[in-house]
């Protein structure tokens, strides 16, 4: 058994990280409130927008915009969104884990070819590829420190216009779309050529009349790049709110396994002392004995 100067030093040691875990929990539950307002407000505007495009789209015959066609997917850019730091239980290694399994199944060919990329918005994932001797093309990370729709907006004109070049035929993005504090939905989006939106029976019968200036066309070749634009801030919003979640729950559950091993501990310490108590207790009496049988 441990002596009680160990044990002592090892409660000293979990109280400590307990409460750097708790600390960390509540700054998670503060920024999480806020990346959860961000992407609850953004999402029906983005539902909205694409549901225009889709019905505006509809009544024009083709599309000329070079956001749109579909190529054969020779050179495949993959954007992977993970956090700038760890401590967030399995949110980042799913991420990357997801976007391993979608090159080395979807797009095995182009990447034996060198014909594959990553886009890494986030430190973990952009080391991680780095590391591993992928073709990173850029390094995003400091998105989160000011994350707004015009800092994401120039990542995503530099896809589109690498896209609109012939540079890379076809991009997709993985992400933790994020849905409450315990749960992120691991997501494999394609943000380029723009598919177009599928429409149910419900949306078919209640289209829009709208009033269009100057053209059907021209508000489709504004409508989009914003659309595109919209997608990846989209992404990039639902990434951000479901770090801070993954943080603070695994803070949480770190924070309760502290307390489990303190318990287990100050029984050890009492458990030790009791003993050591005990041992002085029979060396006296014996010491006793011995000195009044002398």
């Amino acid at each position: 058994m441990a002596n009680l100067k160990e044990v002592r030093n090892r409660i000293s040691s979990v109280t400590s990280t307990q409460q750097i875990t708790k600390a960390m929990k509540m700054v998670a539950a503060a920024k999480l409130k806020r990346a959860t307002n961000a992407i609850v407000q953004l999402r029906p505007y983005a539902n909205k927008l694409r549901d225009i495009l889709a019905q505006v789209s509809a009544s024009v015959e083709g599309s000329d915009s070079p956001y749109t066609q579909d190529r054969v997917p020779t050179k495949v850019l993959i954007i992977v969104l993970t956090s700038n730091r760890g401590l967030a239980g399995a949110f980042n290694a799913n991420a990357i884990k997801t976007a391993n399994n979608l090159i080395f199944s979807k797009y095995a060919e182009q990447h034996a070819r060198g014909n594959l990329s990553i886009l890494a918005i986030g430190k973990r994932g952009h080391d991680f590829f780095q590391r591993r001797g992928f073709q990173v093309v850029g390094n995003h990370n400091e998105l989160y420190s000011d994350l707004n729709f015009l800092n994401v907006s120039k990542v995503a004109e530099f896809v589109m216009e690498e896209f609109k070049s012939g540079n890379i035929d076809r991009v997709e993005v993985v992400y933790n779309q994020f849905r409450n504090a315990a749960m992120q939905v691991l997501t494999s989006e394609q943000l380029l050529p723009l598919l177009p939106a599928e429409q149910d029976a419900t949306a078919a019968t209640s289209e829009v009349d709208y009033i269009i200036e100057p053209s059907k066309e021209k508000i489709i070749e504004e409508l989009i790049p914003k659309a595109i634009k919209t997608q990846l801030y989209k992404a990039v919003l639902d990434s951000n709110a479901s770090e801070h979640g993954a943080r603070m729950t695994a803070m949480d559950k770190a924070t309760e396994n502290a307390g489990d091993l303190l318990r287990s501990l100050k029984l050890s310490y009492n458990q030790a002392r009791q003993a050591a108590i005990t041992t002085e207790l029979t060396e006296i009496v014996s010491g006793a004995a011995a000195l009044s049988n002398g």
